[in-house]
């Protein structure tokens, strides 16, 4: 009971985080890149009081700006990252870590208010959900292929892989896309963008993405209209190395309001991400059959 109690839990925060993560890969520029999600609120894209405008000249427009963090991304092999806020009307917070070279590999711990914590780890196929020693196992190319298209579908499959670079290629289809100002977020100098995007924009960049860059796209896009959501305001923070600090991005989901920052810690250090011991882990394939029709 309580294994799958945790389950249910996991996979509906899961659904709400990857919701904006999803998002994040939708309108990548054909490469991988290299922009964000979101993490604690900070200025939004409708105050830009709080930074000193930017200078001037045509390197400092805010496409030159994404430009650059699509480029950089090309190079990034690791990453962590912080995820807070509000989604389908509950707190919702994570911290992540991300392996995209040489194999892909990401480890989510998540919490959402009044439920247990869990963490979810996605290697060589196979996620990993649960905590203090008991976990539960699903291969995602096994013998289910419904249930792993229903996991997919939450984003559990494609999570891992995803390069913060595309948000860069959403923000640069805004057409009110605009540089805010300078803003400093955790003591690092940013520089703030930020426009609105729909998902009509997003459809009309299909054609221009290669072939991994589109079903990635497509899916997030399936993700996005399931919840009922047309638009998303994003707001960037880009540091001067020109990599993503910070995105939050906003939405009205049918499910209610989306309220998400992310928060880059740091970039291509170190990232050990393992699979649990084996006596502790409990194949969720094995387990259906095992209960039958499963606890309720």
């Amino acid at each position: 009971m309580l294994v799958h109690r945790k389950k249910k839990t996991a996979m509906a925060v899961l659904a709400a985080v990857l919701l904006v993560g999803g998002a994040t890969t939708a309108c990548e520029g054909g490469k991988k890149d290299d922009g964000g999600k979101a993490a604690a609120a900070t200025p939004s894209a409708a105050a830009p009081a709080a930074g000193k405008p930017a200078q001037g000249g045509a390197d400092a427009t805010p496409a030159a700006y994404l430009e650059k963090v699509k480029k950089k991304s090309e190079d990034i092999t690791s990453l962590r990252y912080t995820m807070t806020g509000t989604a389908e009307g509950q707190p919702v917070s994570m911290d992540a870590s991300m392996r995209l070279k040489p194999s892909v590999a990401m480890s989510m711990k998540i919490s959402a208010q009044g439920q247990e914590g869990a963490e979810i780890r996605l290697l060589d196929g196979t996620m990993y959900m649960g905590s203090e020693g008991k976990w539960l196992k699903f291969d995602m190319k096994g013998a289910d292929p419904q249930a792993a298209k229903q996991l997919d579908s939450l984003g559990a499959g494609s999570a891992a892989g995803e390069n913060p670079g595309d948000r860069a290629g959403d923000l640069m289809g805004a057409k009110d896309l605009k540089t805010v100002g300078e803003e400093n977020i955790d003591g690092v100098k940013t520089k703030h963008v930020a426009g609105t995007v729909s998902l009509e924009q997003m459809k009309a960049s299909l054609a221009a993405l290669t072939p991994e860059a589109r079903q990635r796209q497509e899916k997030s896009i399936q993700k996005l209209e399931g919840e009922g959501i047309k638009t998303m305001n994003i707001d960037m923070w880009i540091d001067e190395s020109d990599h993503t600090k910070q995105v939050r991005t906003r939405a009205e989901s049918a499910k209610g309001p989306m309220d998400m920052t992310m928060k880059f810690l740091d970039y291509n250090k170190p990232v050990d991400i393992s699979a649990p011991p084996a006596d502790q882990v409990m194949d969720l394939a094995q387990l259906g059959k095992d209960s039958g029709s499963g606890e309720g």
